[in-house]
């Protein structure tokens, strides 16, 4: 939102300059505040109306502070819902279980949902089946990382190293049929769901796929996530409605929570310990809303994107990923874990369990065998450059590769060394990685002494290497997380840079900014 800010401040001072007076000091949102910038503007509202009804009493006749009845401003939701009779259906409903009919039925839910899904992704580009699930840490690590290797069930995608496969998670079968049966739905209801625009337009079943009915469990299963998202805050603000709540101490909550005095206490309740929708309608139980508003107000159920961890060259029928299964305990000690990664940890290969996927390029092109590397991948950043040895493992086998310099890191040697057999077997006999090859590999275990070591101490090692490499052309890769080691890794380049070539510091950075522009410098984080 910094441009954002930028702008207003802009705004401001121009206003100021041209000799216009200030109404209200100047507001100023954070979107990465909790409470996101609706935080700061509640407060700014509420000054502006009194401001205003102090200059001009007859724009609030009723005083500021009058509020609007909830019946008047909740309006209507923005999608419609219609059921349709079983009987008037035709074989496009058939149940049966290829591929092609599994691929329509996703589209048309999808397609349908108010997630903003665009109508080209809605379908699923492939089907995979899990073929290896095993963890790559230690079972007393705190941390469960895992190997899955999947094969193509349906066509066969081309994908390069470097791309994203995209999973659509499945839900738990239980929380879903809780869901349903708490908001008195029939699960079994043949729907289609519209935009409320499109309601009274003609419906012709030949040409719309969103005509075509799909049932109503299948819906929300595939497009509301109603077991690990957290609700938004307008969701408490729809659900204050008289309508919806019949308790009173329950709406009296629901309107605490939405008012700008409610906003930390609701953080605390909702955000901090990501209740679920299902739990938030449980600590409610007088509310009974339409199913129009919670389509409209549940979150989407989203994809979840992974770095992809193989080279279709190494594995033409296969993809491969790297899966860090997440979970943590809420402040008032709740557990709770990742929805996608959860689920796929506990998958066994010997079940025939169809995995919707979606490819996409990332945002590490995959480079010739001709340019040399530096890739830096702590963690599970490593992920997308073990597809990239894979690559050159090959490629190696019928021409000349150039050099790579591999700079891996993680926790303990022992806990959570991801992949070891792999890189030490590349750095050995003429491998990818090897002294011979001009390549090398590099790990930083940073909690095995009294000082920590991270990749950019394993980098500072290796400087002549890196500036040699540099020299010759090299493209740098980066892959982690997104909190402090790429503004890490970025400055011990420029150290390096500056040591090694006897440049100030400004040339070091001037030289990055280069590699930058000649898409030479590649980074892919995440949080």
């Amino acid at each position: 939102m910094w441009w954002l800010q930028f702008v207003a401040k802009k705004l401001d001072k121009r206003l100021s300059d041209l000799g216009a007076t200030a109404v209200v000091e100047r507001g100023l949102g954070d979107d990465q505040h909790p409470s996101g910038y609706e935080a700061a503007l509640d407060t700014w509202l509420s000054s502006l109306w009194s401001r205003l009804n102090e200059i001009k009493p007859h724009f609030f006749p009723k005083g500021p502070d009058f509020l609007v009845s909830n019946e008047e401003l909740i309006g209507l939701p923005k999608v419609q819902v219609t059921y349709h009779n079983v009987d008037d259906m035709d074989s496009r409903l058939s149940t049966a279980t290829d591929f092609k009919y599994l691929q329509m039925q996703i589209g048309r839910a999808r397609s349908m949902s108010s997630g903003k899904v665009p109508h080209e992704k809605s379908k699923p580009d492939a089907f995979l089946k899990m073929v290896k699930n095993f963890p790559l840490t230690r079972a007393s690590h705190e941390k469960d990382v895992r190997h899955f290797e999947f094969e193509f069930v349906s066509q066969v995608i081309k994908y390069e190293i470097g791309d994203v496969l995209e999973v659509l998670p499945s839900q738990s079968p239980a929380a879903v049929d809780s869901f349903i049966q708490r908001c008195n739905l029939d699960p079994e209801s043949l729907i289609t769901v519209h935009p409320r625009e499109m309601e009274n337009r003609h419906i012709d079943n030949n040409v719309n796929t969103l005509d075509v009915p799909i049932k109503l469990r299948t819906f929300v299963e595939l497009t509301m996530d109603v077991t690990s998202a957290s609700p938004r805050r307008y969701f408490f603000e729809a659900r204050s409605c008289i309508f919806f709540a019949t308790a009173e101490h329950e709406k009296e909550r629901l309107q605490y929570f939405a008012s700008p005095e409610g906003r930390d206490d609701l953080y605390q309740y909702n955000q901090k310990e990501r209740r679920t929708v299902l739990e938030v309608l449980e600590d409610f139980p007088s509310v009974q809303m339409p199913f129009e508003w919670f389509v409209q107000l549940v979150p989407p159920l989203k994809n979840r994107a992974f770095s992809i961890s193989s080279s279709p060259l190494a594995h033409p029928t296969q993809v491969h990923l790297t899966v860090d299964v997440v979970s943590w305990t809420t402040p008032f000690k709740r557990k709770r874990q990742g929805l996608c990664s959860t689920w796929l940890a506990s998958l066994d290969p010997e079940q025939s369990i169809y995995i919707p996927v979606w490819f996409h390029k990332g945002l590490l092109p995959p480079p010739p065998p001709s340019l040399p590397l530096i890739v830096i991948g702590p963690g599970t950043g490593c992920a997308p450059f073990r597809g990239f040895v894979e690559e050159r493992a090959v490629q190696s086998q019928s021409s000349t590769i150039a050099p790579t310099l591999l700079f891996f890191g993680c926790r303990n040697e022992n806990n959570d060394f991801l992949y070891r057999d792999f890189w030490l077997s590349h750095s050995e006999n003429d491998g990818v990685l090897s002294e011979a090859k001009g390549g090398g590999f590099y790990a930083a275990f940073s909690r095995d002494q009294p000082q920590k070591v991270y990749v950019q101490h394993k980098m500072q090692e290796q400087s002549e290497r890196i500036w040699n490499l540099l020299c010759e052309g090299a493209a740098i890769y980066v892959a982690g997380s997104s909190t402090k080691m790429p503004s890490d890794v970025m400055v011990a380049f420029e150290e390096i840079i500056s040591k090694e070539s006897g440049a100030p510091r400004e040339s070091a950075v001037r030289w990055l900014r280069s590699l930058e522009k000649a898409g030479k410098y590649h980074v892919e984080a995440w949080s």
